[in-house]
Parts: C-alpha cells; sequence; structure tokens
C-alpha cells in the first residue's frame, strides 16, 4: 500500500492550502486517517483525524482553522487549511490506519511527508 500526499507549498500568513493523500495498492480496507505534523528533530505530533463513520478531532491549535474530510471511494484524505499561521509551518504526514488483507493485522502506513511554509 502507498499513500501518496499532495499540496504543500509556501504561503503567506492568513492564507490556505489543501492537502490531499490518496492510499494505493492492494488494499482490503481503512479505518481512521489522519494528518500529523513535525518538525526537525521533533515529535510527530496529530493535527487531525477522521474516522470510518466520519467523525474527527482536532489539535486544539488548529480548531476552527482547519478541517479535515475523507472520500472512502477514492481511499482519499484531505486537510483544507485556512488562516494560515507562521507556526503553522511544518512537515505534514497523512497516515490510514488499514488492513491490507481481509485477515491480515491494522497496521498504520504513513505517507512520505509535504512541507507547509507560512511565511510573516
Amino acid at each position: 500500500v502507498q499513500l501518496q500526499a499532495s499540496g504543500g507549498g509556501l504561503v503567506q500568513a492568513g492564507g490556505s492550502l489543501a492537502l490531499s493523500c490518496a492510499a494505493s495498492g492492494s488494499l482490503y480496507s481503512i479505518n481512521h486517517m489522519g494528518w500529523y505534523r513535525q518538525g526537525s528533530g521533533e515529535t510527530r505530533l496529530l493535527v487531525a483525524v477522521i474516522l470510518a463513520n466520519g467523525s474527527t478531532n482536532y489539535a486544539d491549535s488548529v480548531k476552527g482553522r482547519f478541517a479535515i474530510s475523507r472520500d472512502n471511494a477514492k481511499n482519499t484524505v484531505y486537510l483544507q487549511m485556512n488562516s494560515l499561521k507562521p507556526e503553522d509551518t511544518d512537515v505534514y504526514y497523512c497516515s490510514a490506519d488499514l488492513r491490507a488483507t481481509i485477515d491480515g493485522p491494522l497496521r498504520r502506513d504513513w505517507g512520505q511527508g509535504t512541507l507547509v511554509t507560512v511565511s510573516s
């Protein structure tokens, strides 16, 4: 299974970016999908997660500014980032808790990371 993230880039403070991440390959089911952020030498931190039933959870720092969504038919998760701040600058990673086969273990796969830079 491959998770391919896209959509990062450079934006001015107050601007918006949209990230997407598509899972492909031999795949049976996906449970949670999420976005995390990680700075150099830092711990990877949860930004937002969306469950298979559509329930969502956000880090306090992004509530009201970011919105996570998913398209189950496309095995894709999105992150709409609005009102961006310089402190949002980081590498963003998508994740999927999935089973590759019907009797396989539940595991967490990661995308390759996409850089978001917010200038002041």
